[in-house]
């Protein structure tokens, strides 16, 4: 396994571990590679029907506190093209598991700044318990999150983003619902209960029809309601109607019955562990927020 991330497979889910708690979790090019990596290999287990759904948390006190300070420190010394690199291996990390086929839950614990709070953005459904601290911390050190804001900013709203964008403030769980950014607040001894009995809802669904519903709402949000959309939409509703899966759920309904794909569970799948850069090992970690633009 890497040595940044630790990856469990049982049957159809997957559960993906940032696994650095002495840093909190914190990010740097390991990770980025090594979690862009992973989800990959993810992506084309779940095109292949092995993969159902994914649980993303971390180990320790938090999910994330953002950027490794020893990466901040190295960062410091890059020139204009070698940050540019290093945020473009970001963004292709983040659209990685954006667009990752199956539903992505974030399991959120402790500190969710900056960069973490970008991979929450990306997660299709976020649970966190009410101690979680949510920060986008990057105008304190004359930053800003260009390149979590696509994701962030669909995941917040705009109203939320004007604000946490420019203050930097802290804010916690309850206001984090409240926003719509956390979809279920539980207390911690609830958090992994809860997000078994959503991630066990996901698999119950008819597999196919779980990517495509996903891919829907990428494909309509925000998107102007035209004659063509109407018509796509019209397409690929005949479309999944007309596959087997489609008739064999509806057929299942008719007869209440289960439908086949629940009977059916595929077996753990052993993951090969994803690469990583090669990058010097971090220094001590710091304290305090460390942002990820």
């Amino acid at each position: 396994m890497s040595e940044t991330l630790r990856i469990e497979r049982a049957g159809p889910v997957a559960r993906v571990w940032l696994d650095r708690p002495d840093v909190r979790n914190a990010l740097n090019g390991e990770v980025i590679v090594a979690l862009g990596a992973a989800f990959a290999a993810l992506a084309a287990d779940a095109e292949a029907g092995r993969v159902r759904a994914i649980v993303i948390g971390g180990r320790g006190k938090a999910f994330c506190a953002g950027a490794d300070l020893a990466f901040m420190r190295e960062a410091a010394a890059y020139s204009w093209e070698q940050n540019r690199a290093d945020a473009e291996r970001l963004a292709a990390m983040l659209w990685s598991m954006y667009t990752c086929p199956v539903p992505v839950v974030a399991r959120l614990h402790g500190d969710c700044y900056a960069g973490g709070l970008g991979l929450a953005s990306v997660c299709d459904i976020r649970v966190a318990v009410p101690e979680a601290t949510f920060c986008l911390s990057e105008a304190r050190l004359g930053l800003l999150p260009a390149t979590i804001s696509p994701y962030v900013v669909r995941a917040m709203g705009e109203q939320a983003a004007r604000r946490y964008f420019v203050t930097a403030e802290r804010f916690g769980g309850e206001a984090a619902r409240a926003m719509g950014f956390v979809h279920e607040l539980v207390g911690a001894d609830a958090l992994d209960v809860t997000i078994d009995a959503i991630v066990a809802t996901i698999v119950a669904n008819g597999p196919m029809a779980t990517l495509a519903c996903k891919r829907l709402v990428h494909d309509v949000a925000g998107v102007e309601i035209t004659a063509a959309l109407r018509s796509e939409t019209a397409r690929r509703i005949a479309d999944i109607r007309a596959t087997a899966e489609g008739k064999e759920g509806v057929q299942s309904f008719l007869e209440k019955r289960k439908p086949q794909w629940q009977l059916v569970v595929p077996p753990p799948v052993p993951v090969a562990a994803p690469a990583t850069a090669e990058r010097p090992s971090p220094g001590p970690p710091g304290s305090g927020p460390a942002p990820t633009p």
